[in-house]
């Protein structure tokens, strides 16, 4: 075993999502999105090294040494997976392990609206999953395609950097590709997948703008295709994607994207209540004419507006501040910590405020 399997354990144990260490430090894990020191001495930068080098390839130790950093899955058996980053910093040697959990949770225990399932159900298009680093893009993303494995019988192509959630086949025939270690890159690999008659393409990250192209090119000739983006909300995920495409071609890749873009889940996590763990609060934008329309027209900005507005009108999408608001409500999370997250802090305030129960 090796001697840096006794902090992952602990790491699985509590329950935590990740752990760092640093050389000139003590080993430090997150906890419900705190960093907390554990009562253990600080690494040397010869101890820091021992630790990480350990568990790596003799490849894995040619791109450390080569590129001063280097991605991976530590599997650590009847525990689970670790994705892992190790690089050089200041002080010597660093890593930071994330934990993924070996089952995969379900839409219902996430507490989704049902509107996420519908996504699950469509036999083309463009799902974005948005949000910031550590907001819980992977698991969301996971539990879709889970939705979809248990429910219907097609091709499912993942590309990731690396493998995180590992789907064993239900009904659907399952292909998980890494990039670096099965395709060379994002693009590599999905321009590959098109020719491998997918129904479904996951991916992993869409960071470029060769693979964004082939993403919106997958959609259009009817493949289902799921991938996430660094942004805080539905309006800025569009903005990110138009935003890539060299002006040129701005125009043409709106209307695009106004007919293939399905939906658009943006998310934050909040400590819960009760302080056991956090819950996702998300903003979820779907595909109607209004929005299509908004996107075509260049009127992104309208987007946001549009939202607040939407909820009762029975189309399944919602605001942020309006999931924020029935979190409140159902006493999942404390005022103030939706207002953290907050699009309109002021507003939810007002809305909490009409709630004797809570105040």
């Amino acid at each position: 075993m090796a001697r840096l399997d006794s902090f992952l354990r602990l790491v699985a144990d509590q329950q935590d999502s990740d752990l760092h260490l640093h050389a000139g430090n003590a080993p430090i894990i997150r906890h419900n999105g705190e960093l907390i020191p554990l009562p253990f001495r600080t690494l040397s930068e010869r101890e820091t090294r021992d630790l990480v080098l350990e568990i790596l390839t003799d490849e894995q130790r040619a791109t450390l040494e080569r590129d001063l950093q280097v991605d991976l899955m530590y599997v650590l058996p009847e525990v689970g997976r670790f994705r892992a980053n190790m690089f050089t910093q200041r002080q010597g040697l660093g890593a930071v392990f994330r934990f993924i959990p070996a089952r995969i949770p379900s839409l219902d225990e996430l507490m989704f609206p049902a509107s996420l399932e519908k996504l699950t159900r469509l036999s083309n298009g463009l799902v974005l999953v948005t949000g910031p680093t550590g907001s819980g893009k992977t698991t969301t993303l996971a539990a879709l395609v889970s939705e979809i494995n248990r429910k219907s019988a097609r091709h499912i192509i993942t590309i990731e950097d690396p493998i995180e959630y590992i789907h064993e086949p239900v009904r659907c025939l399952i292909t998980h590709r890494e990039v670096g270690r099965h395709t060379e890159s994002f693009a590599t690999g999905l321009r590959a997948a098109l020719r491998e008659a997918p129904h479904v393409v996951v991916i992993g990250e869409l960071r470029d703008l060769e693979t964004i192209q082939l993403a919106l090119s997958a959609a259009e000739t009817g493949v289902l295709v799921f991938g996430t983006l660094h942004t805080n909300s539905a309006a800025k995920a569009v903005h990110r994607i138009l935003d890539v495409i060299p002006e040129e071609g701005r125009d043409q890749t709106r209307a695009l994207l106004s007919v293939v873009l399905r939906g658009v889940v943006a998310q934050h996590l909040c400590l819960r209540a009760n302080g056991e763990g956090r819950i996702a609060a998300l903003e979820v934008l779907l595909h109607n004419y209004g929005v299509a329309n908004m996107i075509r027209e260049n009127k992104i900005h309208q987007l946001e507006g549009y939202l607040q507005s939407a909820g009762s009108d029975g189309s399944g999408m919602q605001a942020l501040d309006a999931s924020l608001f029935h979190l409140v409500e159902q006493g999942f999370i404390t005022l103030e910590e939706g207002l953290k997250v907050a699009s309109y802090p002021e507003q939810l305030q007002r809305m909490v405020a009409s709630l004797p129960e809570v105040i």
